[in-house]
């Protein structure tokens, strides 16, 4: 069973940054794609931004420019870089990992609280 473990989460005052980690226990490069997902209670999780297995990117409007995702395969960990951090995007943050054609893996979640 894939694990994923994220860390590097906590409260920052807003306009600051933070670096999100997510540990895989299999080589990263074996995954289609790996991602971060959000969300908050009452809102449903969402993508916030993807790599995939050939490094390409994709973000969610609300992250894109102030957030990037990047992949280090000899660690097996995937990174967010998260600055100018807004309070909205106070949330729990999940790695999310994909390995087709039917393999889904998420890891627990981390907060990330950003203060005005």
């Amino acid at each position: 069973q894939v694990q994923l473990v994220e860390s590097g989460g906590g409260l920052v005052q807003a306009g600051g940054s933070l670096r999100l980690s997510c540990a895989a226990s299999e080589s990263t490069s074996s995954f289609n794609s790996m991602a971060w997902y959000r969300g908050t209670p009452g809102k449903r999780r969402e993508s916030i931004a993807l790599i995939g297995s050939a490094g390409n990117t994709a973000y969610d409007d609300s992250v894109k420019g102030r957030f990037t995702i990047s992949r280090d395969d000899d660690k097996n960990t995937v990174v967010l870089q998260m600055n100018n951090l807004k309070t909205e995007d106070t949330a729990v943050y999940t790695c999310n990992a994909v390995r087709l054609p039917t393999r889904v893996y998420w890891g627990q979640g981390i907060q990330v609280t950003v203060s005005s």
